[in-house]
């Protein structure tokens, strides 16, 4: 049953092109980001009002490169998480599709972890096709980047983006709207964001743990066990409270 939940997972969301946007606009981080920041100068220079300040600019390097990625894949990557989330159960709940849904022999449970681990699968996909596209462009027009210590940003990256996904998954679940998941959704990643700004509490978020991931490619910073360890829990802490209350919840 639960193969079942997951394969109808799957082809909503390429029936409603979730995977397809998320996938698509992943690619075009992977592809663009290398080449803005090889020729962002250069097209600077080339207009007459910014020129004269466009020959401070030092020559692009790698890490710019890299850094642009960065930006980029925790900018859109959070922004879509969301978008694409938040209204995966409140939806269902709210047009009566949910209430159909269990009456068959299928754990709630089961159906949020079939959420759960279909955006997560996206989510993967996504960093996999972007990643590769950077690896590819930066080798291009830089140098090859170290493919393991990518492959650990783009592990610590997951588990951040995943983080925004498990908190608007659970946000979804406590709500009986798409208004109400909406408002949620964005109030929670507000709160995430602000507080990863915060000094010493920012230790603590999923926005150390990108900056973690960062420096290991830039060769810079230092390692945030303890926001490892606290995106970790509040993914299961999210997927858990989520699955409790659909338990209980009067549909």
């Amino acid at each position: 049953m639960f193969r079942t939940l997951l394969g109808k997972e799957f082809r909503e969301q390429w029936r409603t092109w979730k995977m397809v946007i998320f996938l698509v606009v992943f690619l075009i981080i992977g592809c663009a980001s290398p080449v803005l920041a090889k020729y962002t100068p250069a097209l600077l220079r080339s207009i007459p009002e910014v020129a004269e300040f466009a020959d401070h600019i030092p020559e692009p390097t790698i890490k710019d490169a890299v850094v642009q990625y960065i930006k980029n894949a925790i900018q859109f990557g959070i922004l879509l998480v969301v978008l694409l989330t938040m209204g995966v159960l409140a939806q269902e709940k709210e047009r009566g599709t949910a209430a159909m849904l269990f009456t068959k022999p299928v754990s709630r449970s089961a159906v949020v972890l079939a959420k759960w681990l279909a955006g997560i699968t996206t989510l993967s996909l996504g960093l996999v096709l972007g990643g590769i596209c950077c690896l590819v462009y930066t080798a291009i027009l830089f140098e090859p980047l170290p493919v393991g210590k990518f492959l650990v940003f783009s592990l610590f990256l997951l588990i951040s983006l995943g983080v925004y996904l498990s908190i608007t998954l659970l946000v979804s679940a406590l709500s009986r709207t798409q208004g109400m998941a909406a408002a949620g959704a964005f109030g929670g990643m507000a709160v995430l964001l602000v507080l990863s700004a915060i000094p010493r509490i920012g230790d603590y978020t999923p926005g150390k743990l990108d900056s973690w991931g960062s420096s290991l490619l830039t060769g810079s910073g230092e390692a945030a066990w303890p926001a490892l360890i606290v995106s970790l829990a509040l993914i299961i802490l999210a997927i858990t409270v989520a699955c409790l209350h659909l338990e209980r919840q009067e549909i």
